[in-house]
């Protein structure tokens, strides 16, 4: 019998090519051809670390694919394609191993216990090793007086050489224009001029920021501990620090968060040449700097403590429509600025978008309860989508069964033909042509494995009844609005239901138009809690696979 292989490729950034990922396939394909395997699929992650599979699409699909019984061979390079974790190394082989998939690498061959135990530790050993010399290579290149790393705003790379022809890594020069930006940001800023406003200035003036981006209050005003932002860089008055920060993986997002370091870890070096600021202009913005912070530490004290005495604050939106707001302008969120008003970010944080149309929180709330009221949770609306919608799923999921039976009978008579035929061989009773028949057989079925494989999973059935129970949920959902101590329940259930609200200028002074888009599979969901709750989804129903059947999202203005 044929296996069916799989062949994962991965590589980094840092000292690799994409090309290396079509080496990887080819050498991996040399050797299932050798095998005898027939490759049925290939995943890969480019430019992504081995240190974590968190965030690797292409592992995590190759996991879905094993446990759904695709293939039954790994093939990869070596282990430390798949990852260099030791702990990622052991869960991999775990989960591949329950789905019946036997790994193999072209380095360690058949990969068992023994090989996760001792490859992981030497891979851990390997990323400790790489980060200790990395950084005891960027200190001594820091003490030298030159950058150990990145480009800050206002200098250039230097490129040379050393006498033995290597390039001499770290030097940097003063760029005159950038410089003076740099000094314009420093006045402005000691003179009283928020950090949001110098950016909205620059970007008026068509004044690229840091990599040409755009400038932001944030680029400007960074985290005063932290070292960050143009108005925190020590490099501008001719200090180099480095050290200050040092970064670690987060091992349930595996994205990378930085930690200050103790200040006795800091290495801080003198480099005159690189000044750009003097040390009068740095002291009056670090004295504006103190003036905010005392200004406001008693407000955000006092905020701090409100947030912390609210139960499960942290977990809860603030308002009813928080994060569901877009500008139909620019495509980005629209967020509270003040005086409980939402306004267009890109508009007010840098001037990116000409949207200047705010709207008041109570009145956005208003117009989208209303409309969800009135007319997307409006019992005569949806019970005939719903009662025809059951009726599609309920008339897919039989076909898929009547098809599924079809095949698992015709296999089942396919593998007793294939049964007897052998036993006539075995029997000395062979008969010309009975190879080649056997092989069309084996063909036979082969296919009916793959195509049973395949075969989507059910829908849940979906009672033709559910439509009363939308209505009675719909009654107990607007009454729960209108009483403020329900409301946080109600609210649950109202977001539930909707996917993004785009508001965009009217044509007249002061208007807002709000379309509203919800997902109609969200309703179905919601709908079928059956448990008597205001906001208890199903969670037996996957909206994905509800809204894939041809039931396009519910958009409507509001």
């Amino acid at each position: 019998m044929t296996m069916h292989a799989a062949l994962y490729a991965r590589y980094s950034s840092d000292q690799q090519r994409a090309a290396s990922i079509e080496d990887q396939f080819r050498i991996c394909r040399e050797r299932a051809a050798h095998e005898g395997w027939q490759v049925v699929g290939t995943y890969e992650d480019s430019a992504a670390s081995g240190a974590s599979m968190i965030l690797r699409p292409g592992i995590q699909a190759l996991l879905e694919d094993a446990r759904r019984g695709r293939f039954e061979i790994l093939v990869a390079e070596a282990l430390d394609r798949v990852s260099r974790d030791q702990a990622d190394v052991a869960t991999v082989y775990k989960h591949l191993r329950f789905a019946g998939v036997t790994v193999v690498t072209l380095a360690e061959g058949e990969i068992s216990e023994l090989h996760v135990g001792l490859k992981g530790t030497m891979n851990v050993l390997f990323l400790k090793d790489l980060a200790a010399k990395t950084h005891r290579g960027l200190r001594g290149r820091v003490e030298q007086g030159r950058s150990g790393g990145g480009l800050c705003y206002g200098y250039d790379v230097v490129k040379s050489f050393d006498d033995s022809g290597d390039p001499v890594r770290g030097g940097r020069t003063v760029n005159e224009v950038e410089a003076g930006i740099v000094r314009r940001v420093f006045r402005e800023f000691a003179d009283g001029t928020s950090p949001r406003r110098i950016a909205r200035r620059m970007n008026a003036e068509g004044v690229p920021g840091p990599s040409g981006r755009l400038w932001t209050d944030s680029t400007i005003r960074g985290h005063v501990k932290r070292g960050t932002g143009l108005i925190n860089n020590e490099l501008y008055v001719g200090r180099l620090v480095w050290n200050r920060l040092r970064y670690v993986k987060n091992p349930e997002t595996g994205k990378r968060v930085s930690r200050i370091n103790p200040r006795e870890d800091w290495i801080v070096t003198e480099v005159p040449e690189l000044r750009i600021v003097d040390d009068g202009l740095w002291q009056e913005v670090k004295d504006r700097q103190g003036e905010i912070a005392e200004r406001y530490a008693t407000v955000i004290e006092a905020t701090q403590s409100a947030r912390a005495s609210r139960l499960n604050g942290a977990h809860r939106p603030r308002y009813l429509l928080s994060g569901l707001l877009e500008c139909g302008v620019c495509g980005g969120p629209y967020a509270m600025r003040g005086q409980d008003r939402y306004g267009c970010s890109g508009h007010v944080m840098n001037g990116s978008c000409p949207n200047g149309r705010g709207i008041r929180r109570a009145d956005i709330e208003e117009r989208v309860l209303s409309g969800l009221k009135d007319r997307l949770m409006a019992p005569e609306v949806a019970a005939e989508a719903m009662r025809a919608h059951a009726e599609e799923i309920n008339l897919i999921n039989r076909e898929r069964r009547a098809s599924g039976a079809s095949d698992r009978k015709e296999l089942a008579d396919v593998e007793r033909r294939i049964a007897a035929m052998i036993a006539v061989i075995e029997d000395g009773g062979y008969v010309r042509g009975m190879v080649d028949r056997l092989r069309e057989l084996e063909a036979h079925q082969d296919e009916l494995k793959e195509r049973l494989s395949a075969a989507a999973v059910d829908l849940p059935d979906i009672h033709p009844n559910i439509s009363d129970v939308y209505r009675r949920r719909v009654a107990r959902l607007a009454e729960a609005l209108d009483h403020p101590g329900d409301r946080d329940a109600a609210a649950a259930a109202v977001r539930s239901l909707i996917d993004r609200i785009v508001l965009t200028p009217g044509a007249k002074r002061g208007e807002m138009d709000a379309v509203l888009h919800g997902d109609f599979g969200t309703i179905l969901e919601w709908a079928g809690g059956g448990n008597g709750s205001v906001c208890t989804p199903a969670p037996a129903m996957s909206v994905s696979v509800v809204a894939g059947v041809g039931f396009e999202p519910t958009t409507f203005r509001l």
